[in-house]
């Protein structure tokens, strides 16, 4: 089977696995030097600087208190309203969008529309999918609806939303309109990414390919849009925008199986969430469903204990004793390590990729370099 932009589907792993890393690692390149010169925390920083000014001015467009509740879900403020240094993400899709204004020779200033755009459409979706997934933290506080209720953390996602296409389409160019088309596009991926997420939390089997169609949509749509969003607004054609969205596909996908192992097996304290938080809320996320096709005992043990939790009232007061031997048997099946060898995967897919297009060199290597620091992360 092949996904939206022609790559197999790999097989799921067939045997029970050693314990391996958290997060996966690049392996050697012949340009791994080249990579390593470039500044991945520089070429954040850029796109954040850029980017944040546009973005809090559309931000101060909101009425009381939307304005207030979105200042404090970017991190500006605190609960009481007072300024802070909070996190406000990775930046990286920003980082993505003002780079790829500059495979066309434009300076990274023309993306910043598209930066703040896709921005706004993911912290929309962060918005709700807190209040979905019934997730109390994020960025090591508080989420949204935990601090100023439900109903405003869906009209600030909602308010967002709309933002992301005054922001583009008050440019009034041809550009904008092909970038804003893009960008529709790619957030009603987004949105059936959810949808499809939401499903699978209620169903006993999900198989690999629907797994990563889902993820595809609800991460990989936006990396991609973010990938090629600037490119657009400096002019680029639609083969070079395809290619450049092609990328930031397959570079969703290695994000997301990162997430993934991170959702499980990662440090609360580097995450900000709750100890193996994709376990708590039932995900069928990879490591969950690529150790359930595995085959095996561990694999059958694991299909039985999730078949028996959907059935009990008190999952959400089980023990930390009781998740860790879920993860174990995950990890016994394999599905750590298939995980881990099926982020590398897709960032090889993602650097392929941009042989296809012509750009400076250097821009190459920042969208190389962009690539390696999402697949070797903690958070």
């Amino acid at each position: 089977m092949t996904d939206q932009h022609g790559s197999a589907h790999p097989r799921t792993p067939s045997g029970n696995a050693t314990r391996g890393e958290t997060v996966p690692t690049v392996p050697p390149a012949e340009k791994a030097a080249r990579r390593t010169a470039v500044d991945v925390t520089a070429l954040l920083e850029r796109g954040r600087t850029l980017a944040t000014p546009v973005l809090r001015a559309a931000v101060d467009r909101l009425v009381s208190p939307m304005d207030t509740v979105a200042a404090y879900h970017f991190g500006w403020i605190d609960a009481q309203g007072n300024p802070t240094d909070g996190d406000g993400g990775k930046a990286v899709r920003p980082a993505l969008a003002v780079l790829s204004a500059q495979v066309t020779g434009a300076a990274p200033e023309v993306g910043v529309p598209g930066a703040v755009a896709v921005e706004l459409v993911h912290n929309f979706s962060l918005l709700h999918d807190d209040l979905m997934d019934g997730d109390e933290q994020r960025r090591h506080r508080d989420t949204v609806w935990k601090v100023h209720g439900p109903a405003q953390a869906i009209l600030v996602g909602d308010a967002l939303f709309a933002l992301a296409g005054e922001v583009l389409l008050e440019l009034g160019t041809v550009e904008a309109g092909r970038a804003a088309r893009r960008l529709t596009t790619a957030s009603r991926a987004l949105i059936d990414g959810q949808a499809q997420d939401m499903s699978y939390e209620h169903r006993d089997r999900v198989s690999v390919e629907e797994c990563l169609e889902m993820e595809g949509n609800k991460t990989g749509a936006l990396l991609a849009c973010a990938s090629s969003i600037g490119a657009v607004l400096g002019g680029a054609d639609a083969r070079t925008a395809d290619t450049l969205e092609r990328y930031g596909h397959h570079l969703g996908l290695a994000f997301q199986a990162v997430d993934d192992l991170l959702g499980i097996w990662g440090d609360p304290e580097a995450t900000g969430k709750q100890t193996w938080s994709d376990l708590r809320q039932r995900k069928k996320s990879l490591p969950v469903v690529a150790a359930l096709a595995a085959g095996g005992p561990a694999s059958e043990q694991l299909g039985e204990m999730l078949a028996a939790d959907a059935k009990r009232q008190d999952f959400a007061n089980f023990s930390e004793e009781e998740f860790a031997a879920r993860a174990a048997l995950i990890e016994e099946a394999g599905g750590r390590e298939w995980t881990a060898g099926e982020a590398r995967r897709q960032h090889t897919i993602a650097i392929e990729a941009l042989n296809a297009v012509d750009m400076p060199e250097q821009v190459r290597d920042q969208f190389t370099a962009l690539a390696d620091f999402v697949v070797v992360r903690k958070r």
